[in-house]
């Protein structure tokens, strides 16, 4: 069976609503595949929250709850489960969020949904992630540009894809833009 995959690289432009850019894109993906409903894996959101990490989990998860209402489909965070691989082999559809890719691959290997997810959306189950979670469909997190805030015990990721994808978000590359310019600036000044 093949894969069915919408991976997407980062979730926000610059001046936009979270996830506006690619909303048309998750909507099409859903309706094509005749999902109703998505599990999410927020573990990538960090610091969304003072409170706590649990609570990080839970505006991520009222953030993309919020969006993928408004498409017409229903959420189920899998950090609420008790049984989160039970609930990914119940899934009609998963979605990663983006955010730490080392906190997200080092829970998604604790908490046992990295094989049920590589299994599941192997045989044909609709995946989709943006930024962190576009990176986990790769065979490792060996080339994001994340910090390693977490120690994962595997740096192996769900391997969906047979290639490593960098993403560079819109403030790394006008960071090097500024970067550059400043080194051309420096350059005119010196012999």
């Amino acid at each position: 069976m093949s894969k069915k995959l919408l991976l997407i690289s980062n979730s926000t432009m610059a001046g936009e609503p979270y996830l506006e850019w690619p909303k048309q894109f998750i909507a099409d993906f859903l309706n094509k595949h005749k999902v109703k409903e998505v599990v999410f894996v927020p573990y990538a959101g960090l610091n969304l929250s003072d409170e706590s990490l649990e609570d990080s989990y839970n505006v991520y998860e009222q953030r993309v709850a919020a969006v993928y209402a408004e498409l017409g489909f229903r959420l189920k965070s899998v950090h609420r489960s008790g049984n989160p691989v039970e609930l990914i082999r119940g899934a009609e559809a998963v979605a990663v969020g983006g955010g730490n890719t080392f906190h997200l691959v080092g829970k998604m290997h604790e908490t046992g949904i990295m094989e049920v997810i590589r299994d599941r959306a192997g045989a044909g189950m609709p995946f989709m992630g943006w930024s962190a979670g576009a990176n986990v469909a790769c065979p490792s997190l060996k080339t994001t540009n994340d910090m390693p805030v977490y120690e994962p015990p595997s740096f192996d990721a769900l391997g969906l894809v047979p290639f490593q994808i960098t993403l560079i978000t819109s403030t790394q590359i006008r960071k090097a833009m500024v970067e550059r310019h400043a080194s051309r600036e420096l350059r005119s000044f010196l012999p």
